[in-house]
């Protein structure tokens, strides 16, 4: 189990400065930037097949692939500990997600476990809470917690909030690795869409497609859940915070938009703890159980959610 950083834990962390703050802010307006590019080089017919239904279909699946290194991996294995997970998948499991290009995974696991400490706080990486009678706050809370805080944050410290992952050698490799992880994710799309039609505008496309474009729109669904869902939804169980259960993103971010019951019980392998939530990370979860991949997984128990159940 990770550290256990109290509120009373002053954390002296302060935005970047200098030249690596620079090269920070160039380095996060390229990857926004270029899955609009690409989005805009389709749009305008430049690059050939780019509207073919397989550059589509793979992209798809490399989607659900890997956003699922990070739901079922970064997140509820490496962050909560919501079940133990043998070697073999937690190495595989810790590849896919750094493919998403959402950062390295101690880094990732370090601001996610700050985030939950200090939510909505000014502690909190991407708060969406800005100051009562602030002008436009609820609008500059949103951009602010979608993707303004990659302009001002610094990264949490690893020693601090990920101190069992950097123990953990096999993880330690994977989070060093993720450069190159990087390159592949692009690498791989282009190979493929470049073995299937034999060109190099049909490698372009698939680069383009299940490249830039699955990385920048699964970006946009995982800070979506950061933003929306502690703004708007439904809030079902009690929490200190505002997070919410937003369901039409449920399907797309793989389940993690039941964002109120995950911060109610952010040890829980199902965050869609009610009938009807659709919640494929759990549903992969249940899969790695019944194979013997996954051990010691916490599901929901009736009685404790009914403890913090809202009123009404």
């Amino acid at each position: 189990m990770y550290a256990d950083i109290t509120q009373s834990t002053p954390l002296t962390v302060h935005a970047p400065t200098g030249f690596g703050a620079v090269w920070r802010r160039l380095l996060t307006l390229t990857v926004l930037l270029t899955p609009l590019a690409a989005l805009v080089l389709i749009l305008c017919g430049v690059v050939a097949y780019a509207f073919s239904w397989p550059n589509m279909v793979l992209a798809a699946v490399l989607y659900v692939v890997f956003a699922h290194g990070v739901t079922v991996g970064f997140h509820r294995l490496f962050t909560h500990h919501s079940f133990e997970a043998k070697r073999p998948l937690k190495i595989a499991l810790a590849v896919l997600g750094s493919m998403t290009l959402e950062g390295s995974l101690i880094s990732w696991v370090a601001d996610h476990r700050r985030h939950h400490r200090f939510v909505e706080t000014d502690e909190d990486p991407h708060s969406p809470a800005r100051p009562e009678g602030q002008r436009f706050g609820k609008l500059r809370g949103l951009y602010h917690a979608h993707m303004g805080w990659f302009f001002v944050q610094s990264p949490s410290p690893r020693e601090k909030f990920a101190p069992d992952l950097l123990a953990d050698r096999d993880l330690v490799i994977v989070d060093r690795l993720f450069v190159p992880l990087s390159i592949l994710t692009f690498v791989g799309p282009f190979g493929i869409g470049y073995a299937v039609t034999g060109r190099f505008s049909g490698g372009l496309a698939a680069f383009l497609w299940a490249g830039l474009i699955r990385v920048g729109f699964f970006h946009h669904i995982t800070w979506c859940t950061n933003s929306l869902c502690h703004v708007f939804g439904k809030r079902p169980f009690r929490t200190t915070d505002q997070s919410t259960n937003f369901a039409p993103l449920a399907a797309l971010s793989m389940g993690e938009s039941w964002h109120n019951a995950h911060h109610a019980f952010p040890y829980l392998a199902r965050h869609g703890v009610d009938r009807g939530q659709l919640d494929t990370s759990a549903m992969i979860i249940r899969f790695f159980e019944r194979l013997g991949w996954a051990t010691q997984v916490r599901w929901p128990e009736p009685a404790r959610l009914a403890v913090r159940r809202a009123e009404g």
